[in-house]
């Protein structure tokens, strides 16, 4: 039964609806119920994600999940936060890949270039998980929301370079994708507005949304052939054409909701079949002390930062939680590592592990503890402007 594609695909959208149905009823985030329910079905159930469209599929919802992402950034509010979001990105992802690389290296006893892979695996924040759960709830729209967004992709945007500084493979597709993805972040806005203008947003054959597929695969092959990632590049677009949707947000609103009822299912119910129990008892030691160390790490790098910028302590928890979440460069660089043969399967599954594990803890603690309102979040953003003196930007 599972070699017919309609049974496991029929499965697959079973656990989504499963998850929608539980993150309703408990008020927690779906993409951390579609982690867990990840988790259950891989070692109870045995599901595999054997098949190459599942993987295409979970591939996709990451990467579209993070061009959302990067065009719910008003480049307006970017600009009046950029302050707090740049210093918050930098001190989180710098503090914890320091920290993890030199205990992972003189502590645990691994090689250099294998504490270095550690170091940059839980250094990381989720984008994916952040967006998520700023749209559950609505919280996507706050200048707070927008600022937070724009640190995850700052600290990520550290992990990128430092996967590259230390383990590029420099050729000749590298210099093609940087070179065409610079040309298309150029003219982008502009052929986006240029289709908005033409075709509108009414037409049943979708013609902006396929122009938007069609770069976010172009560059995505280009990124997988120069030994990249293809969210980089989904980011990175969803960033420059923010100003245009900021006018019409009706196209957001698709993409939205075609990722979050297709693509982002398989994405973050995958990300939870890395989870074996059995490997993870050996060595559950060693998992709990590096989730704790990245944790205190970000708590060390974020909290006085978001205390400095004019938050209360309920609003400074909530951001460092977020910030301390991890999963789609966390376990990018885990694979690129064990891919590379730089780090083996037993320190594969620790890093994977604690990658994912951070994707749900912080983010429990923050939703069920620390969120705050809506209303607090925009009048932090009307605070933050007015104490830098910052010219005021709307926020809703």
């Amino acid at each position: 039964m599972l070699q017919n594609i309609w049974f496991v695909a029929a499965m697959w959208m079973g656990l989504a609806l499963a998850a929608s149905l539980v993150s309703i009823w408990t008020g927690i985030s779906v993409a951390l119920i579609e982690i867990l329910v990840g988790v259950l079905a891989g070692n109870f159930l045995h599901l595999q994600a054997s098949n190459e469209w599942i993987n295409f599929l979970a591939l996709l919802g990451s990467g579209v999940l993070t061009f959302l992402a990067g065009a719910e950034i008003d480049p307006r509010s970017l600009k009046a936060n950029l302050r707090a979001s740049a210093l918050i990105g930098v001190i989180s992802f710098a503090v914890p890949f320091a920290v993890v690389w030199l205990f992972a290296q003189f502590v645990l006893g691994w090689s250099l270039h294998q504490a270095q892979i550690a170091g940059i695996a839980l250094s990381t924040t989720s984008v994916a998980v952040v967006y998520a759960v700023m749209i559950e709830g609505g919280f996507s729209d706050t200048a707070m929301g927008k600022m937070i967004l724009a640190a995850c992709f700052i600290t990520d945007f550290g992990t990128v370079l430092a996967l590259g500084g230390f383990f590029a493979n420099f050729n000749v597709w590298l210099l093609v994708f940087v070179v065409v993805m610079c040309v298309v972040l150029w003219f982008m806005p502009a052929w986006t507005k240029g289709i908005l203008d033409r075709f509108g947003t009414t037409r049943v054959s979708e013609p902006e949304v396929k122009f938007i597929f069609f770069v976010l695969f172009l560059l995505g092959g280009l990124a997988t052939a120069a030994k990249s990632e293809a969210v980089l590049p989904a980011y990175l677009v969803g960033l420059v054409v923010a100003g245009v949707f900021l006018r019409d947000k009706t196209l957001v609103h698709r993409m939205r909701s075609i990722a979050f009822a297709m693509f982002t299912p398989f994405y973050f119910i995958k990300a939870g079949l890395y989870v074996s129990l059995p490997a993870l008892w050996p060595a559950i030691t060693i998992v709990a002390v590096l989730l704790l160390l990245k944790m205190l790490t970000k708590v060390v790098g974020v909290w006085p930062l978001a205390r400095m910028h004019f938050m209360n302590r309920r609003e400074a928890a909530y951001t460092t939680l977020l910030m301390a979440t991890g999963l789609t460069f966390g376990t990018i660089s885990a694979l690129f590592g064990f891919q590379n043969k730089i780090i083996d399967q037993r320190q594969y599954t620790i890093l994977v592990t604690v990658v994912i594990l951070s994707a749900f803890v912080p983010t429990l603690f923050a939703q069920k503890f620390f969120q705050p309102t809506k209303d607090a979040m925009h009048a932090w953003g009307r605070l933050y402007r007015r104490r830098l003196g910052v010219q005021s930007v709307e926020d809703t």
